[in-house]
């Protein structure tokens, strides 16, 4: 059976499951159409790459995209330890944690948010850390390396789109440069509350820089402001908004378009908050952690596969007008009249007097 087939099979699988998926697990849901070896040959075979997922999702991307299209790139980190499960800092957790840790670069447009391109961070190095004497990992390549890499893929395959967004994570001066002057697009990006900033071409020129949080600003009213290390005029704006908790908080964005309003500025990032039911539907609904595979090449292919469910969901989600935890439990409906009828009739046995 040719890899796509099965890549096909194996994909809708980690949509239909709600439990453990398993290499028996589908040879059984299939009657042994295919055998356990032949799904565990697919997942140990050629790891499949960002190159792999452009030409499953290209044809898809090329439908919906237009110039005012967004890339948002983001991380995340999701059983023995390995190349690629081991542990990385969560920024959003503020601690190491253990699992498989990602750069996606995410393509929104048109109600339409699909995977463009990964990076499975591979910590292939060993090294001996200074403060506490042990061994540990790093990867030979830093996140922000991989980040300009996705973007310039993205803009070598003529993907048309107008912002890059991202966390505050990937908020670098080389990062906003790259995409201004190098890809000869624009961004919209948070800023930490002590990045440096001058407020005039003037006070940059002196090095009379003070941080953001400083600053006496309105909400929501754009100021045009000159950032530590990056040579071209931004918009800054400072959001203000209540926490669940009642406590209020504090968002500073800027970009390189100097033509957005306050509300444009954020209307546009915005659309990174797709991000967010992205990572959260592989992991639910594309059965992401689901897989018991050891190794780095059947992780990093069972990683490709729960993609690939992602954008079949995607898809779905516009065919059927239902998001994907409403198809998946749409899925899960059906599984259990299909469970109860088959009792039924296994059980007719009536215990009532």
């Amino acid at each position: 059976m040719k890899s796509e087939k099965l890549l096909d099979l194996y994909s809708d699988y980690l949509i239909s499951a709600f439990g453990q998926t398993t290499a028996t697990g589908l040879s059984e849901l299939l009657n042994g159409e295919i055998s356990h070896d032949h799904v565990q040959r697919y997942l140990a075979g050629e790891q499949q790459t960002s190159v792999d997922l452009w030409r499953v999702v290209k044809v898809h991307v090329r439908k919906i995209e237009s110039a005012t299209g967004v890339f948002s790139i983001s991380e995340k980190p999701y059983t023995d330890e390995n190349d690629i499960v081991c542990w990385h800092y969560d920024h959003s957790q503020h601690r190491a944690v253990k699992g498989i840790n990602f750069v996606t670069c995410l393509y929104h447009n048109a109600g339409v948010s699909l995977p463009i391109g990964f990076e499975l961070i591979a910590k292939t190095e060993h090294y001996l850390d200074k403060k506490d004497g042990k061994e540990k990992r790093r990867s030979p390549k830093t996140k922000n390396e991989y980040y300009r890499e996705m973007l310039q893929q993205a803009v070598r395959n003529q993907i048309l789109f107008k912002y890059v967004l991202n966390d505050i994570w990937f908020a670098s001066a080389d990062n906003m440069k790259f995409v201004k002057n190098t890809l000869k697009k624009d961004f919209v990006m948070p800023l930490k509350a002590n990045r440096k900033l001058a407020v005039s071409l003037s006070a940059k020129q002196e090095g009379r820089y003070q941080q953001v949080e400083t600053l006496e600003l309105e909400p929501m009213k754009p100021v045009t402001i000159f950032l530590e290390g990056v040579e071209f005029p931004l918009l800054l704006i400072k959001q203000v908004f209540a926490n669940e908790d009642g406590s209020t908080g504090i968002l500073y964005l800027v970009s390189s378009d100097t033509t957005l309003s306050g509300d444009g500025i954020t209307a546009v990032y915005q659309k990174r908050w797709n991000v967010e039911p992205y990572h959260k539907s592989l992991k639910q609904n594309a059965s992401l952690e689901k897989s018991p595979t050891q190794t780095v090449t059947t992780q990093a292919n069972h990683f490709f596969a729960s993609l690939c469910g992602y954008i079949k969901l995607e898809l779905l989600k516009g065919d059927m007008k239902l998001n994907h935890f409403a198809l998946k439990s749409k899925l899960y409906l059906h599984a259990i009249h299909a469970a109860y009828a088959k009792l039924r009739e296994l059980s007719p046995v009536c215990l009532a007097a």
